[in-house]
């Protein structure tokens, strides 16, 4: 098992492919529960630009990428339309007596693990890679999680991330913005 950060369009199109796996609209509701999922569809050229940027962190088992954690920064704001309402509650949600907006801070853009590796430690793994690669340079690392994503929120709380605000989008779905101030 190899953790590392994308260097190679092959390892941009494989993100893509567990993503499409993983994706809930191609889930069921058991597995949705139970194994968790992603929202955002992103395209080969959303994840290059954000690659550009910061590279992604990865887990690999014999070159074949079964983990992801996505590196977006602020720079990346306007480039995944479903996301810039996240942005814009950065700049109204305050974190420690200052607004998200005013931080050095790193998105998680998605996380993923394959279905066959769930469960014993990955996550975990890419998340202290993640941090490393990416502490000296931004103050903590910041996503948002559908509340229904039990899973997820599980994960995250159990790598250190802390709620820090809760909101209903206007499509019903509830969220969760958590920070792991590293």
């Amino acid at each position: 098992m190899e953790f590392t950060t994308t260097k190679t369009n092959k390892d941009l199109e494989q993100i893509l492919e567990l993503q499409k796996q993983n994706l809930a609209a191609g889930l069921t509701g058991e597995q949705i529960t139970s194994q968790g999922f992603v929202t955002v569809s992103h395209s080969f050229q959303d994840l290059l630009k954000m690659n550009d940027i910061e590279a992604h962190v990865i887990a690999k088992d014999n070159d074949r990428v079964i983990a992801y954690i996505l590196a977006m920064t602020a720079r990346s704001r306007f480039d995944i339309p479903i996301l810039i309402p996240m942005f814009e509650l950065f700049e109204q949600v305050n974190y420690q007596n200052k607004k998200v907006a005013d931080w050095r801070y790193m998105v998680v853009g998605q996380v993923c693990v394959a279905a066959g590796y769930r469960g014993k430690g990955i996550l975990d793994e890419c998340y202290t890679a993640y941090r490393n690669n990416f502490k000296d340079r931004y103050d903590f690392a910041i996503t948002e999680i559908a509340t229904r994503n039990q899973r997820s929120i599980n994960a995250h709380k159990r790598i250190g991330f802390e709620t820090i605000h809760e909101y209903v989008a206007p499509d019903g779905e509830e969220w969760s913005i958590v920070v792991w101030k590293w």
